[in-house]
This record gives C-alpha cells, structure tokens and sequence, in this order.
C-alpha cells in the first residue's frame, strides 16, 4: 500500500501546482481570481492575462495529469494490492492518481485551496490512458467551442463524449484495453466537472454566460506587460 500512498501524496501535490495563479503573479503581478469570473483557470486566464499568459497557464495544467497518470502512477515501493475482481490494477492505480492530480488543481495546496474546474488536468489524465479516444474528445471539444462560441458548452460536451466513447468501446464494438475501471472512473470525472461548473450552467440557463466574440489572440485585461 505504500506505492499507492506515495502516488496519491505525489499526484496531488503536483495537480495543486497554481498555474494560472502563478503565471497572473509572475507577469503581471494579480492574482488572477480576483479579476474576470473569479475561477483559477486556464480559459479565465486567457480572458485576463491574455493569449500568452492563457496558453502557457493551459499546456501547464495538461501537462499535470499527463505527469500524474502517466509518470507518477508507474512509481513501484511495493507490492499493489490485488482483489479488485474484474478491475485491472493498474489501471486503477493510473485513474486514481489522475483523479487526485485532478482535486489537487480544484483545491491547490499551494494556493488556498481556490483552484480551477479541472477541464484541462482531466484532459492531460486521459490523454495519458487513452490517447485515441481522447483525441476524439478533444475535437469534439473544437467543434462545440467552434460552432458555439462558449467554451463551458464546449468542456461539457467533451466531458460527456469521453465516457460515452469508452463505453462505446468497451461494450459495443468489444476492443481491447478498456478496463471497467476506465469507464466507471470516467464517469466519476465527469461528474466532479459537471460539479465544478454549475454556476456556468446556471449562467447558460438564464442567458448570461459570456461567449468568445473573437478566435483572435486575446491581449487579455491586465495590461500591456507580456508573457
């Protein structure tokens, strides 16, 4: 049980890493949730910081559940424990240490616990297990953000195609490498987005929820000192 503490300890420690929190100090000396919607994410850090800033804020956050589920999750002290049945281990291990990277940027040690939604380090967690079928979430996240112009419809949407697709995969079409684990946990994440973003859904609702007037680079609201 020790691996599997370690990787849990390790995954949030590395998910609470602040990007958009640090990147708003670093260039342009805010704090990034006291301006824009308040949230510690890549898409208000975009709207904020600017395009620069946004990007750079973004890649970290997708990098964290790559590093998470992909890295950490490999970490071996012990011997893992077995008895999950029909779960394959390791893929348990991995999806756990995503979903703690993934709480880690939702409640950030090092920044008070105020974090972001999660879109971005969910994404990086299953790029890193699923590659193919996140890449088709990942276009459907382009399309619906394309047609739309909302980028909370568009994380939605993805949110909702990724275990539509495993469970398409799995107990449809029958392919390999699709553990029960993947599906369940899945669902488990995408919960915990829909959670992070009930008040977008409430704004879409009543009609207030801003929209991306423009796929221009945004120079951001915080000033004029760039990334």
């Amino acid at each position: 049980m020790q691996s599997v503490a370690l990787i849990l300890v390790l995954s949030y420690m590395v998910g609470s890493i602040p990007s958009s929190v640090w990147v708003g100090r670093l260039f342009h000396g805010i704090d990034l949730r006291e301006h824009g919607s308040g949230n510690a994410g890549a898409t208000n850090a975009f709207r904020v910081l600017g395009w620069k800033c946004g990007s750079m804020a973004a890649v970290i956050d997708l990098a964290k559940g790559i590093v998470a589920a992909g890295l950490i999750a490999t970490i071996r002290i012990d011997t893992l424990p077995t008895g999950l049945g029909f779960w394959e281990v390791d893929s348990v291990v991995r999806l756990l240490a995503g979903v703690t990277a993934v709480a880690g940027h939702n409640y950030p040690l090092w920044a008070g616990f105020r974090g972001g939604k999660g879109v971005n380090t969910t994404a990086g967690v299953l790029l890193a297990i699923t590659p193919m079928v996140m890449l088709v979430t990942l276009g459907v996240f382009a399309a619906v953000l394309f047609l739309s112009r909302y980028a909370s419809v568009a994380s939605l949407a993805a949110t909702f195609t990724y275990p539509s697709a495993i469970a398409v995969e799995k107990y449809v079409i029958h392919s390999e490498g699709y553990d029960a684990s993947i599906f369940v946990l899945s669902l488990a994440l995408a919960a915990s987005i829909f959670y992070a973003h009930r008040a977008n859904i409430k704004r879409l609702i009543n009609g207030e929820e801003s929209r991306i007037r423009s796929f221009r680079p945004s120079q951001g609201l915080a000033g004029k000192k760039e990334c």
